[in-house]
C-alpha cells in the first residue's frame, strides 16, 4: 500500500469513525441539557465519551465493510476535495473570529454559570445561523472525495439528512433559552444558506 493509499484509507476511517459519533453526541445533549447541566460540562464528556469510544473502536475492527469499496485515486475527486476542503477553512476562520474553543465544545449549554451566554447574530452569524454545521459537511466533504471510499460517501450522504433534524433540536433548545430575541433572529436570518448581503434594518 502507496503513502497515498494509507492516507486515503485513514481519511475514509475519520469520516466513517468521527461523524456519526459527534452527531450522535450532539443529539444526547441538546435535548436534555438541562438534566446535563446538573452535572456539568466535564462530567458530560466524561459519560458521553464512552459509548463514543467504543464506537470508534468497533468502526476500526469493522472498518473494511463499513469503508465499502475502494473507488481508488482520482484527481478530479482531489480537486474537489481542494475546493470543499477550502470552502470548510474559509468558514472556519470566519466562525472562530467569534467563537472560542469553551464554546465551540457546547460549554456555555452545559454550565451553570455561563448559562444561557450570548446569542451571536453579528459576523458570519448574521448571513446564517448554522455555519459551524456548513463548515463540518465541508470539511467531511472533502476528506471523502480524497478518500474515494463508498462508505464515506454514504456518511456524507447521511449528514446532510440527519443535520437538518439535529439543528432543529438546537433550535428548540435555543429557543428556550433566547426566546423571543431567538424568534426576530431566526425571521431575519436563513438557516443553511447564506445572505450574500447583511440585512439593514
Amino acid at each position: 500500500m502507496t503513502f497515498l493509499d494509507t492516507l486515503r484509507l485513514i481519511l475514509a476511517f475519520f469520516v466513517v469513525g468521527m461523524t456519526p459519533p459527534s452527531i450522535l453526541l450532539w443529539v444526547a445533549i441538546h435535548p436534555f441539557a438541562a438534566h446535563w447541566r446538573r452535572i456539568g460540562p466535564v462530567w458530560t464528556y466524561v459519560i458521553l465519551g464512552i459509548p463514543v469510544v467504543g464506537f470508534i473502536a468497533a468502526v476500526w475492527v469493522l472498518r473494511k465493510p463499513l469503508l465499502g469499496r475502494d473507488l481508488g485515486t482520482n484527481v478530479i475527486t482531489m480537486i474537489f476535495a481542494g475546493i470543499s476542503l477550502a470552502a470548510g477553512a474559509l468558514l472556519k476562520s470566519r466562525v472562530t473570529k467569534q467563537l472560542r474553543f469553551h464554546a465551540l465544545s457546547g460549554i456555555p449549554e452545559l454550565s451553570k454559570e455561563q448559562y444561557p451566554g450570548k446569542l451571536l447574530t453579528e459576523g458570519i452569524f448574521g448571513r446564517v445561523r448554522n455555519p459551524r454545521y456548513i463548515e463540518v459537511f465541508f470539511w467531511i466533504l472533502a476528506y471523502a472525495l480524497f478518500a474515494n471510499y463508498v462508505g464515506a460517501y454514504v456518511v456524507v450522504a447521511l449528514y446532510s439528512l440527519v443535520i437538518y433534524f439535529v439543528v432543529r433540536l438546537e433550535e428548540k433548545e435555543l429557543r428556550q433559552r433566547f426566546g423571543a430575541a431567538y424568534d426576530d433572529y431566526c425571521r431575519r436570518v436563513p438557516r443553511f444558506i447564506p445572505r450574500l448581503r447583511m440585512r439593514q434594518d
